[in-house]
C-alpha cells in the first residue's frame, strides 16, 4: 500500500473524472489524501479518501485577481493562488510521508508542490493535453493581439510572481507552460488519442485512457421512466455558465410543441418560474442525473465542457455545441472537425437556426456513424481502470 497525495482545487469538470480513479486506487489498497475545496468534500469522502480542504473563496479571489482577458493574465492568476494553496497543504501534512503525488493539470499548484515535497508526480489532465510547443505557439499567437502598453505590465507581473515563488519556496519556474499545464513525468488524459487534437504529437509519457465515467455517488430525485421510451433531446449548459434565461426561452421557441421530448437542465441559480410558460413537450429541472439521461437521449445540446462532451460521445449521442468560455470553443471545433456534431455561436443564435441544426444532425446519418465509432473507441479505452493501471505502472518504474 502506498500513500497518495491528490491535489485538485478545480471545478466540477476537474473533479468528476477523478472520482472513479480515487475509488479504484483505494480498492487496490492505496491510501489517498485528497486536497480540494469544501464544496467537493462530501463527494470525495464517499470514495473513501481522506479529504482536506483549502479556502475556496480565497483561492478563487486570488485566481481571478490575475485578470481574465488574456492567457498570461490567467497564468498570473494561477501563480497568485500559490500563497493560498502551498502553505495550507504543507501545514496540514506536516510530519506525514507520501509516496507520490497526483495533481490537477491546472488548479492547485501541483507541479510546485511536487518539487517542494520531492515526490514523483502524475498529472491529471481533464481537458485536451498540450505540449510545450503547442502552448507556446498559442501564447505567442494570442500575445500579438495585446497592445504593448497592456502586455508589458502583465509580463512584468509574471516575472515578479515567479521571483516570489523562487524566494519563498525555492522552486524555479521556467515558463508559463509549467504554471498553466503542470507537466509531470506521467500525464493521464481523460480522452482518446483519436479525439485529442494532434494526438500523434504526444509521447508515451501521455496516457490517453478515455473518459473516466463513474457513479456520481448520489441519488437524484428524477423520474427516468417517463423519458426512457421517448429518446429525448437533452439540453444543458453545465454547472458554471448556465445562467442563460434568454437561451432557455430560445429553446422553447425553437423546439416547443414539436414531436420531440426535450429534457432541459438549467442549473441551481436560475428559477424555473423565471422562464414563463413551459411548452408541454419540455421537462425542465434545476438538476438532472446527466449520465442517466444521456443513456436514452438522441441528441445533446451542450456548452461543450470536456466532461459533458466526453459523456455524450461515450453514450453515442450526437452533439450540438454552443461554447461559452474557457476551453469550450476548442472542444466545439474538434467535435465539428471529426463530424460528431456541429458548433453554433450563442451571440448570433436564433430559434430558427437552432431548429434547423437539430433537424440536420438528427437526419444526417454521417453524424450517427462517426459518433458510433467514437463511442466504441471511448468505451474500449478503459477509463479510470486504465488510468490506475498506468499509475501502477508508474509506481513500478519508481519502485514505489
Amino acid at each position: 500500500m502506498a500513500r497518495v497525495l491528490f491535489i485538485n482545487a478545480g471545478s466540477e469538470g476537474h473533479i468528476n473524472p477523478t472520482i472513479g480513479v480515487v475509488q479504484e486506487l483505494i480498492s487496490r489498497g492505496e491510501e489517498v489524501v485528497y486536497f480540494t475545496i469544501e464544496a467537493f468534500r462530501e463527494r470525495i469522502e464517499k470514495t473513501g479518501a481522506n479529504v482536506r480542504t483549502i479556502d475556496g473563496q480565497k483561492f478563487l479571489t486570488a485566481f481571478l485577481s490575475g485578470g481574465r482577458n488574456y492567457l498570461l493574465q490567467r497564468v498570473n492568476g494561477l501563480l497568485r493562488t500559490a500563497d493560498i494553496v502551498i502553505p495550507s497543504v504543507l501545514e496540514q501534512i506536516k510530519g506525514e510521508d507520501f509516496d507520490y503525488i497526483i495533481h490537477d493539470s491546472m488548479f492547485g499548484c501541483g507541479r510546485l508542490l511536487a518539487q517542494i515535497l520531492k515526490l514523483p508526480a502524475i498529472n491529471s489532465c481533464t481537458s485536451f493535453a498540450q505540449t510545450k510547443a503547442s502552448f507556446d505557439k498559442t501564447l505567442e499567437h494570442l500575445s500579438k493581439e495585446i497592445p504593448a502598453e497592456i502586455a508589458k505590465p502583465i509580463y512584468d507581473e509574471f516575472q515578479n510572481l515567479t521571483a516570489m515563488v523562487k524566494e519563498k519556496y525555492n522552486v524555479e519556474i521556467h515558463s508559463p507552460y509549467e504554471v498553466f499545464c503542470n507537466p509531470a513525468p506521467l500525464t493521464i488524459v481523460y480522452t482518446t488519442r483519436e479525439f485529442q487534437p494532434f494526438g500523434e504529437a504526444f509521447d508515451q509519457t501521455y496516457k490517453f485512457v478515455g473518459p473516466s465515467i463513474s457513479s456520481r455517488l448520489s441519488q437524484e430525485n428524477f423520474d427516468l421512466t417517463e423519458i426512457k421510451e421517448k429518446s429525448p433531446i437533452y439540453i444543458s449548459l453545465g454547472t458554471v455558465f448556465n445562467q442563460a434565461i434568454d437561451f432557455y426561452k430560445l429553446c422553447f421557441k425553437a423546439l416547443g410543441n414539436t414531436d420531440h421530448t426535450v429534457v432541459m437542465s438549467i442549473g441551481t441559480k436560475t428559477h424555473i418560474s423565471d422562464l414563463g410558460e413551459i411548452p408541454k413537450n419540455f421537462i425542465v429541472k434545476n438538476y438532472v442525473p446527466q449520465i442517466e439521461v444521456l443513456k436514452c437521449s438522441k441528441l445533446f445540446i451542450t456548452h461543450g465542457g470536456m466532461n459533458s462532451t466526453n459523456e455524450g460521445l461515450y453514450y453515442g449521442v450526437p452533439l450540438i455545441v454552443i461554447p461559452q468560455s474557457a476551453d469550450q470553443p476548442i472542444i466545439a471545433k474538434q467535435v465539428a472537425n471529426i463530424g460528431a456534431g456541429i458548433k453554433l455561436e450563442m451571440q448570433s443564435l436564433t430559434a430558427n437556426q437552432l431548429r434547423q441544426a437539430v433537424d440536420h444532425v438528427l437526419n444526417q446519418p454521417s453524424f450517427h456513424q462517426v459518433v458510433a465509432n467514437i463511442r466504441e473507441s471511448f468505451q474500449k479505452a478503459g477509463g479510470y481502470h486504465q488510468a490506475v493501471d498506468e499509475i501502477f505502472g508508474f509506481k513500478n518504474q519508481y519502485n514505489i
